[in-house]
């Protein structure tokens, strides 16, 4: 019995080291499974499905040995089924290119087509979606024609989407990999101008007038890495003259390549950025005088950003800093988009429709109702982009102190219409007076921080030292609201507390800046439907403060 006994304890002894090991192991595989699952799970953005009925028209080869192993199609939306070359030879909107990213799909274009027939057969949405966004002063490059700028009542030219089949290639891997989709782009341009010869061709032949003007260039839009490679196929020298004069980026690393994992990605990245630096310098000779153009004068680059569940690709990179001039294109976060206002995945900022839906009446809005072609100015283009993408609230506060002369400081009044002839919804007058009783002073708040929130009217006044918070490297304050401006809330900036009874009048003693805020929506409009529905709202203000001793 004794020798029993000792044998189960020894057993046991040698099953406890055992059991805690499985122990150990199992929780370490309930972690990594939990991690994973985190990683991979979809993020709940708040973006709707985009839904299409899609169509992929191949687009014959001329036999080129760069469209070997690569394929272009047209996309065409409806559940009816059609004659393929009947459709070619109808050919007669405006050429758009999408171009895929690492890995990705011809077929990818199918949300940001479908979208675009949609909107060219319903039409420009209300006003009231565009307005203010003009007032941002951010981008006063193009001031004139931004507050210019009026929305067509109609569309009178579809878009007409092309996509490059790239085989799904991983173009993030490898510098030479770029380059072939580089070059394939480049014909693949070629052949969607000459398609359009070609169908032009064939109806003057079946006796149909031809109507407008045969394209001269093609809209590019590219995702991720295919739209560093739009940049690249425009500076290619053998793309034709003036045939990409605008591109729209999503989710695109322009500054450098995600993971470098070949050096010649990072040198192909490097020649490519610097031969666009160089396409915005003005080029004189050894005297001075000056020589040519800017090679790159005639196009429009803008990039649209994630945001921040874009784990993929940094906002950082996606910036066109110190490659496109602020003359020539902006970089702006869905976030941060009209009628967006979201964040999205690497692979959802393609599908999401509250910004397919966006930018197809953007790109709808760059033709030119009269010549049946983009518009020929780079800064009315530009300044489309604006207009219909940029929300009014800034990217940034940089601009506050080279542009605090453009601001009104006089409160709205009713009944104020837009330089396009709208209705703006102004915000109420505040009256003039600016005198509180004494026996409410005591009652003041001091905020110590540089954000404030009112939701409910409470008779108390709040008080900022901004000079005390800028000395702490804040040069801004933000004030968010749900009371109607000047009727439910005002705000001034004041010299300094305490000079109510000065000699002064108060529009020498204080500053309203009521007038500064803006109204921003409570979220994304459901499917942008032509109703727009802010029935709850808040109002925000940024402002930049300059003491003056």
């Amino acid at each position: 019995m004794d020798g029993e006994t000792k044998y189960d304890e020894s057993r046991m002894l040698g099953f406890r080291p055992s059991f805690k090991a499985v122990t150990l192991v199992i929780v370490a595989i309930w972690i990594g499974i939990t991690a994973l699952y985190g990683l991979l799970k979809p993020i709940s953005d708040g973006c709707i499905m985009t839904y299409m009925y899609p169509t992929y028209i191949p687009i014959s080869s001329t036999g080129e040995a760069s469209s070997a192993k690569y394929g272009l199609y047209l996309y065409h939306e409806g559940w009816r089924k059609i004659d393929f070359h009947e459709h070619l030879k109808k050919l007669s909107g405006i050429p758009v290119l999408f171009i895929p990213g690492n890995g990705g799909s011809y077929k990818q274009v199918r949300s940001l087509a479908a979208e675009s027939d949609r909107a060219f057969q319903g039409g420009p949405f209300e006003r009231t979606f565009y307005q203010g966004a003009y007032l941002a002063p951010e981008v006063g490059r193009a001031d004139m024609y931004i507050a210019s700028f009026q929305l067509p009542n109609q569309y009178s030219y579809r878009l007409d989407w092309f996509a490059v089949d790239l085989g799904g290639e991983h173009s993030a891997m490898d510098g030479r990999i770029l380059e072939e989709h580089t070059e394939y782009v480049v014909y693949a341009i070629d052949r969607i101008l000459d398609q359009y010869k070609e169908s032009r061709g064939a109806q003057v032949r079946e006796g149909a007038a031809g109507t407008g003007s045969l394209p001269n260039s093609v809209i590019l839009v590219g995702h991720s890495m295919g739209g560093f490679v739009a940049r690249a196929a425009t500076i290619h020298p053998c793309l034709r003259k003036s045939a990409v004069e605008t591109i729209l980026t999503l989710s695109c690393p322009h500054q450098l390549p995600p993971v470098a994992l070949q050096p010649s990605l990072g040198r192909y990245y490097e020649s490519i950025n610097e031969e666009w630096r160089k396409g915005y310098e003005v080029q004189t000779s050894r005297t001075g005088h000056y020589v040519s153009s800017l090679a790159l004068s005639h196009v429009v680059v803008v990039s649209v950003s994630g945001g921040y569940n874009d784990y993929q690709v940094w906002s950082k990179l996606e910036s066109l800093d110190g490659i496109v001039p602020p003359t020539h294109g902006f970089m702006i976060s869905s976030t941060g988009m009209k009628n967006v206002w979201l964040s999205m995945e690497h692979q959802a900022i393609l599908w999401c429709n509250q910004l397919v839906v966006q930018v197809s009446h953007t790109l709808l809005s760059l033709i030119d109702s009269r010549t049946g072609q983009p518009f020929i100015d780079t800064q009315q283009r530009l300044a489309i982009f604006t207009r219909m993408l940029c929300c009014g609230i800034p990217q940034s506060f940089n601009w506050k102190m080279h542009s605090q002369s453009s601001w009104s400081t006089t409160v709205p009044v009713k009944d104020v219409r837009d330089p396009s002839g709208s209705q703006l919804h102004a915000l109420l007058g505040c009256p003039s007076n600016v005198h509180w009783n004494d026996d409410v002073l005591e009652r003041d708040l001091y905020i110590q921080t540089t954000t404030v929130t009112i939701l409910a009217m409470d008779g108390r006044r709040r008080w900022l030292d901004i000079q005390k918070l800028g000395s702490n490297g804040k040069g801004h304050f933000i004030f968010v609201t749900n009371l109607a401006p000047g009727s439910g809330v005002r705000l001034h900036l004041w010299p300094e507390k305490g000079m109510q009874n000065s000699d002064l009048p108060p529009s020498k003693k204080v500053l309203e800046v009521t007038s500064k805020m803006v109204q921003i929506p409570a979220g994304p409009a459901p499917r942008l439907s032509l109703e727009v529905r802010l029935s709850k709202h808040l109002h925000l203000l940024y402002f930049s403060c300059i003491l003056r001793k």
